[in-house]
């Protein structure tokens, strides 16, 4: 199968630090670090003194979580669509898939490539975990949607710790951008907040027995 390229789409979101991209929709969510603006330095911070090495093994592992991440939370509002958890579910979903290409942008102002095989075997897992029976062969359990929630909180405080270790180097690298670097951790704290509200619910929902 021809892997396709999706270009990611350098629309900020007013005067805020974060990407409003084109959605990653199928198998190959890979994208290409060619296609993401490079930072330029204009602060008194210096650059450089990073270990790119090893920061960029730990970037693409971030960014295969991230992909894993943005396809879950897609599709489990896909699923949920047209009831209260579902209107809940799309906007964090979306807010997700933007904090994935703001990671790829951070990725070129760094000069780390994207490894697609990191990303392509990342959606493979995806794609392969949403065939958990949770007790049914056919249709949805009750319980997979809890399920589903714990794996998005889980990937959601995996992201908020990605983010607290970019704000804490960009103390020290013009290459980061600390006001977008505190704007995407405010953001991963209030979706962290919002998605365990919902999944204890489902739960006390779920294994009280209650519609």
């Amino acid at each position: 199968m021809q892997i396709r390229h999706h270009l990611l789409v350098r629309l900020w979101m007013g005067t805020r630090g974060i990407v409003n991209p084109r959605a990653c929709a199928d198998e190959e969510c890979a994208v290409s670090t060619s296609d993401i603006p490079r930072g330029s330095a204009t602060s008194t911070r210096s650059a450089g003194s990073l270990r790119l090495d090893l920061l960029g093994i730990y970037l693409n592992d971030h960014l295969a979580g991230s992909t894993t991440g943005t396809r879950r939370a897609r599709y489990v509002a896909d699923a949920t669509r047209g009831t209260s958890l579902g209107d809940v579910l799309e906007p964090i979903a979306e807010e997700i898939e933007q904090d994935r290409a703001s990671l790829l942008q951070i990725m070129g102002r760094l000069g780390v490539p994207a490894r697609r095989y990191k990303v392509l075997a990342a959606g493979t897992v995806e794609w392969a975990g949403r065939f958990k029976p949770n007790g049914r062969i056919i249709g949805r359990s009750p319980l997979t949607t809890v399920v589903e929630l714990e794996f998005l909180r889980l990937g959601v405080e995996g992201k908020a710790a990605g983010w607290r270790t970019l704000r804490a180097l960009a103390d020290t690298d013009d290459r980061l951008d600390q006001r977008q670097l505190d704007e995407l951790l405010a953001r991963a704290e209030r979706q962290l907040s919002t998605l365990e509200e919902l999944r204890f619910r489902k739960a006390q929902q779920v294994f009280r027995g209650r519609p």
